[in-house]
């Protein structure tokens, strides 16, 4: 496809009323406008053709990226009998979750080694699931600028977004997990824990509160307990897919943020010997795994976590818990991510919670709202700012009773900003680990 320039429709533009002008003052040289027009037109073809023509095109793209996390995609031209001119450009256009407005422009640039154009896009995925790149619009111009050669073509590129797994991978958790109490590998832990292991001669530094006393009155030396770390738990990541955590915080959703934390939690309870299963609901429950067991499994609950699916629509928290309490034969430990805006969707959350609470170990999981606590501090300077301050102090009250009410009924409840909800996590999940508070 041939389309002309903005340079050629300024010179179109420019001509007209010059041709006016001929008209009025020499009306027998009329003839002068419709010659320079089909010069123009003449000129434009020439330098289309001059342009060059298109022989390959490709886009690369992977097939994996995360979520959050920037993904590149390069695209590689070959146009043959090119004349000097201006650079090729293209426009993308690809799945709004892979990137801001679903479009992309990309300036090609010449490698002088293989006589090809090539460009890259950064892009950021800003949702989980399975994207594709669209369509491609790449044109170059003639050497004089009048003209350009367009291509469109179809494409059928891929892109699973998976969960964002940068807190797994991170150097400072690996160095926790190698040193730490629950290791690498799969080993009794002695010293700590509720499980009686075997007795040791006491020695001096040792917690007091370890000493035998009973099997040290029937000898003549102190002896101390070594106890195993609890083992084996069954711990449930409960995600809410509602309305409330598709909301975005800092450019991502919470739900997103929420997965993170988890399958982080969820790398080191596997690393410590217990069971880890993920359930997510919104209007109904939509996912429950199996318990999973070994870190070298861990992929299972990764794959699992990327199908969780955006609801805008407020949970069903009576259906998605009675299900979940049902399902579970065993006492547990269940870890809740969720949020919530209104006073009635937070009465139903903390009814259905309450179900839970005499059977397993619960564990409620929120992220603080920035916002509210920007519009409150916000210095006020016109009527609405005041009333935008007022009704976020009391939806910041609101939400303190909610929470309050929780941990009245033995919930544990982490509230964080979102970038410390996932060590304040792991720091839980061992300390009730330790006090063997979950079998």
């Amino acid at each position: 496809m041939i389309v002309p320039t903005a340079r050629t429709l300024a010179l179109a533009v420019l001509a007209a009323p010059v041709a006016l002008v001929v008209a009025a003052t020499a009306p027998g040289a009329w003839v002068a406008a419709p010659a320079a027009g089909v010069a123009l037109l003449v000129l434009v073809l020439l330098d289309a053709l001059a342009a060059g023509a298109l022989q390959d095109l490709r886009v690369i793209a992977p097939a994996d990226a995360e979520v959050g996390e920037e993904l590149e995609v390069a695209v590689l031209a070959d146009i043959a009998g090119r004349a000097m001119g201006g650079t090729p450009e293209v426009a993308l256009a690809f799945d709004p979750r892979l990137g801001t407005g679903g479009r992309a422009q990309i300036g090609l640039r010449r490698d002088p080694g293989s006589g090809t154009w090539t460009g890259k896009a950064a892009l950021v995925p800003s949702r989980r699931g399975t994207a594709s790149l669209e369509r491609l619009w790449l044109r170059w111009p003639g050497p004089l600028g009048l003209a350009h050669r367009q291509v469109t073509r179809e494409l059928d590129n891929e892109v699973r977004v998976w969960p964002d797994l940068a807190p797994v991978r991170s150097p400072a958790l690996q160095t926790f997990l190698r040193d730490a109490q629950f290791g690498l590998i799969a080993r009794r832990v002695r010293g700590e824990g509720t499980q009686f292991e075997a007795l040791s001669e006491y020695e001096p530094g040792m917690d007091r509160r370890r000493i035998d006393w009973k099997s040290s009155a029937r000898q003549t030396r102190l002896y101390a307990r070594e106890n195993e770390s609890e083992r084996n738990n069954q711990i449930v990541f409960a995600f809410d897919c509602g309305q409330a955590m598709c909301e975005p915080v800092d450019g991502l959703p919470r739900i997103d943020r929420a997965v993170s934390a988890a399958l982080t939690a969820s790398y080191v309870a596997l690393k410590g010997g217990d069971k880890v299963a993920l359930f997510g609901f919104g209007q109904r429950p939509e996912l429950f795994t199996p318990f999973t067991t070994g870190s070298r499994n861990f992929h299972r609950l990764q794959s699992a976590a990327a199908a969780l699916d955006y609801h805008a629509a407020e949970p069903n928290f009576t259906l998605a818990l009675a299900t979940l309490s049902e399902r579970l034969k065993r006492r547990s430990m269940i870890v809740l991510f969720s949020d919530f805006t209104d006073p009635t969707s937070a009465e139903l959350m903390v009814e259905s919670v309450g179900r839970l609470v005499g059977k397993h170990l619960v564990l409620f999981v929120t992220m603080e709202d920035t916002e509210l606590a920007d519009l409150q501090g916000a210095e006020p300077e016109t009527v609405m700012d005041v009333a935008s301050a007022v009704t976020a102090g009391t939806l910041s009250r609101q939400r303190a009773i909610v929470l309050q009410r929780l941990r009245q009924m033995n919930v544990d409840v982490i509230e964080a900003p979102w970038s410390a909800i996932t060590y304040r996590l792991i720091d839980r999940y061992l300390e009730i680990k330790r006090a063997g508070s979950i079998g």
